[in-house]
């Protein structure tokens, strides 16, 4: 036994050495990039068999190492639709591969900080990669102001790349963004349709953040509902009847409520004032799960997740959910992928890595 250890440690060592040889590591370095850059294999995302619905972001102002704020791309018709850019969600994007001159539109559904603070490197990174237009950034008013101030915060950069690459390469009129205002406090309506898609607007109850909305997509006889930050709120519930999926904020009040009280144990005030005000606008799991029932969907899928949980920790997260829908419920995380399928069935959840 002792000579077939020695003989393993041999080979370790003699394979950490080989990896230290310049001409080796020159291999992996090479692999390794034609492994970043080659998103052949994302093509088939856009295939036009499913409407599909990517998480880039599914945390909360919270910090977590593996999850950007939020962020949901829809799929459909050859684009990909983003709503909402936290803060690291086109780090996210970009880590999956997603072909970045697809984009179809930027929604948001409010302007807290962590639904919006990536907005400028969505525009600079997807005009970069070959963007055949200005970017439309939707969303009731305020999103003219919004698109504004990350207009003239990346005046420079703009300037120094059409400088540095030529505007041929980059035309000016193609890396700016057209602010999209709707109102949509009476009620729902039509945001607008790009072929056999068609997107809806509508109010939801993040008070006193106002206004704040949702999203709904339709495309060829499947559709998602988005909620953005909301309480529970039986106008979104209306609009999502009949969906095939609702992705919804989820908030565990309990966890907060810890939050608060260990934050009050440490002496740390304005932390512990945080955590005791954020539960009046926002909705538990089970109140989510609640509204999905209500709306009769297929998968409830949990984002905007306060606190992220740890792998370890999200059954204790969706406490009391399965008591009330003991199925038909997903907890987000960054990269993962949900499909409805054109032809029918069930969603399907995988998770792109």
């Amino acid at each position: 036994m002792k000579k077939v250890l020695l003989g393993l440690g041999v080979l370790v060592l003699a394979g950490v050495g080989t990896l230290q040889l310049p001409a080796v590591q020159d291999r992996l370095i090479g692999a390794v990039m034609k492994r970043n850059m080659d998103n052949s294999d994302r093509q088939a995302l856009f295939a036009d068999d499913a409407l599909r619905l990517l998480v880039c972001g599914s945390s909360s102002p919270f910090p977590a190492e593996d999850r950007a704020r939020p962020c949901l791309a829809v799929i459909a018709g050859g684009k990909f639709y983003v709503v909402d850019t936290g803060p690291g969600s086109w780090n996210r994007l970009a880590l999956l591969r997603i072909p970045g001159e697809r984009i179809g539109a930027v929604m948001l559904t409010h302007f807290h900080s962590d639904h919006i603070g990536d907005l400028g490197e969505f525009n600079m990174q997807t005009w970069v990669a070959g963007r055949p237009a200005a970017l439309p950034v939707y969303g009731p008013p305020g999103v003219e102001r919004v698109v504004a101030g990350f207009t003239e915060a990346y005046a420079l950069d703009r300037g120094y790349r059409i400088a540095h690459h030529g505007a041929e390469f980059l035309p000016e009129e193609k890396g700016l963004m057209q602010a999209r205002v709707v109102d949509a406090k009476a009620g729902p309506q039509t945001l607008f349709s790009d072929g056999d898609l068609r997107v809806t607007i509508f109010p939801v109850h993040h008070n006193p953040i106002e206004p704040a909305v949702g999203y709904r997509f339709d495309y060829k006889g499947r559709s998602l509902v988005i909620s953005g930050d909301t309480i529970k709120d039986a106008r979104l519930a209306a609009v999502a009847k009949g969906a095939d999926l609702l992705a919804h904020e989820a908030q565990n009040q309990q966890m907060v409520a810890r939050l608060a009280s260990t934050a009050g144990e440490l002496q740390r005030p304005r932390l512990q004032k945080v955590f005791g005000d954020i539960p009046d606008y926002h909705t538990s799991p089970v109140e989510a799960a609640e509204v999905a029932n209500a709306a009769g969907v297929k998968l409830l899928l949990m984002y905007h997740l306060t606190p992220p949980p740890p792998k370890a920790l999200e059954r204790r997260f969706l406490a009391g959910v399965s008591d009330i829908r003991p199925k038909g419920v997903a907890l987000a995380r960054d990269g993962m992928l949900v499909e409805l399928p054109l032809a029918g069935g069930e969603p399907l959840v995988s998770r792109l890595r």
